[in-house]
């Protein structure tokens, strides 16, 4: 998976629907090849974010779990610290 999308499901608060739409954009520019297209294509990989976008949306509404729901920042932190772990 592309490092730069972020897990969505199961937060509290839920996804906003920019964090769906970015997670949808990473994800058509991993696909593509580019992060912006060409005049050409721009009308095909801008419908493509919002298909994906609100698929995407769909998805996470209709997704069920017994788990609790996970903490914003605890989860950046953990993510702080697997980066600096690496560095």
């Amino acid at each position: 998976m592309c490092r730069n999308i972020r897990t969505l499901h199961n937060f509290e608060p839920a996804a906003t629907s920019d964090e769906v739409h970015a997670a949808a954009l990473q994800y058509v520019r991993k696909i593509a090849g580019t992060t912006k297209p060409s005049q050409a294509n721009a009308e095909a990989f801008d419908a493509a974010v919002e298909e994906i976008a609100h698929t995407t949306q769909h998805l996470l509404d209709a997704l069920v779990t017994n788990a609790p729901p996970k903490n914003r920042e605890e989860e950046a932190e953990k993510r702080r610290a697997r980066f600096a772990g690496r560095a």
